[in-house]
């Protein structure tokens, strides 16, 4: 399967957006800094690797989108619990 270069930018985009939905800062901007860096990172790949790393990619973006849920199902409650006992 070849895979063409909008696929490539449209899983960036994807990944992206989806790390941008992650409540908590500091996971937040790991989570962007990782997708900017392994994007460059496998900038120059020859086609085998691309399809490769693609297919890569795809497996995380459902990891990450995975994260998401879970970060919207238990951040709220870890963030009353912190105001809770700090306030």
């Amino acid at each position: 399967m070849s895979v063409s270069k909008w696929q490539i930018l449209k899983l960036y985009r994807d990944m992206m957006r989806e790390a941008k939905k992650i409540p908590a800062y500091n996971f937040r901007n790991y989570a962007l800094r990782r997708i900017k860096h392994g994007f460059n990172e496998n900038r120059n790949l020859k086609l085998e690797g691309i399809t490769q790393k693609f297919n890569d990619g795809r497996l995380a973006y459902d990891c990450l989108k995975r994260q998401v849920s879970i970060f919207h199902l238990f951040f709220p409650l870890v963030y009353h619990s912190v105001l809770l006992t700090v306030g």
